[in-house]
């Protein structure tokens, strides 16, 4: 099990994902395997920028597995978007005789160690966000735990819904994607989903209702992502427009939290592997991901250069099954 590398850090960067836990783990264990030495990094790229790096033994990941969050910390750095934070970076992780980084995070993340890669780091990037919006790869590591999250949630409001015979406007996470809000809707028989990605107006969704209310439907569910529009806001509109009892739910951080499902932990696990393996052949500045139930690695720049597309297809299955 040669490896290119001997000295491997790991960060975990953004907005926490269920299941990154999981991917320091596996950074961590794998890279022991092949008889190098494991860092953590803490709190992200600001706490790259803090030198808050500390060796990780075998026993420093025991008991992870299964938790959420992130043990390393995570944050958003505004000193690390500069030139000069990434040359600091850098010169860190070359004090320290550290050669290689393993990312978790989302894209703008991947941003950060492309560029890292450009000062002479070897630099994987880990796909670990709940939007699942990272170009590339098929799923990332958070989606599942955070969509099984939503779909017990709205399960609880459909039991209030039907009973008081109302309609619900439930708000998820994506700002600029609506993959999450998409794939919840469909799992949860949603009447009506709104996506950034795609147009829609007042009167599409008072349609959706009362399709509903004309085939004898006691409750409506309005699933939007918070790039697509406010709940509170849609609420009172669509209240007033369609003369019903409409009541909200943003369901918020909850979303992030909480134990990490199986695939998560199995998905993060060979994720993280991967990235140790993609070290061992030379390979940087790579993001891993997964495509048709297959680890690969391709160029960082892949998976952030553009937006991630919503699939129209699953879209459009989404209003045909809730007419």
């Amino acid at each position: 099990m040669a490896m290119a590398v001997t000295r491997v850090a790991v960060l975990t960067s953004g907005g926490d994902a269920p299941g990154m836990n999981a991917a320091v783990r596996a950074v961590v264990r794998s890279t022991i395997a092949r008889g190098g030495e494991a860092f953590g990094v803490e709190h992200g790229y600001e706490g790259l920028l803090e030198a808050a790096i500390r060796p990780l033994n075998l026993g420093d990941v025991g008991g992870v597995l299964d938790r959420g969050g992130t043990f390393l910390g995570t944050s958003r750095s505004e000193r690390y978007r500069s030139p000069e934070g990434v040359a600091e970076a850098a010169r860190i992780l070359k004090e320290q005789d550290i050669e290689a980084l393993v990312v978790i995070g989302g894209d703008g993340s991947y941003r950060g160690a492309d560029e890292l890669a450009a000062h002479g780091i070897a630099t994987v990037g880990v796909p670990g966000t709940i939007d699942n919006d990272i170009n590339g790869t098929d799923t990332s590591i958070g989606f599942d735990t955070a969509l099984n999250t939503i779909c017990d949630a709205v399960g609880k409001v459909r039991d209030t819904a039907s009973s008081h015979e109302r309609t619900f406007v439930i708000e998820v996470m994506g700002r600029d994607s609506g993959i999450l809000a998409l794939y919840s809707g469909l799992a949860t028989g949603a009447d009506c989903i709104l996506v950034p990605e795609v147009p829609w107006g007042l009167d599409d969704v008072c349609a959706a209702v009362a399709q509903g209310v004309a085939r004898g439907k006691k409750h409506s569910i309005i699933m939007v992502a918070e790039g697509a529009a406010h709940a509170f806001g849609l609420a009172e509109d669509l209240a007033e427009a369609c003369a019903h009892r409409v009541r909200t739910v943003v369901l918020g951080h909850i979303q992030r939290g909480g134990a990490p499902s199986g695939f998560d932990r199995i998905l993060a696990s060979r994720m993280g592997a991967e990235a140790c393996s993609a070290l061992a052949k030379g390979e940087s500045g790579v993001a891993v991901g997964l495509r048709h139930a297959d680890t690969v690695t391709y160029p960082l720049k892949e998976a952030y250069a553009s937006a991630h597309v919503l699939r129209r297809e699953i879209y459009e299955l989404a209003k045909v099954l809730s007419l």
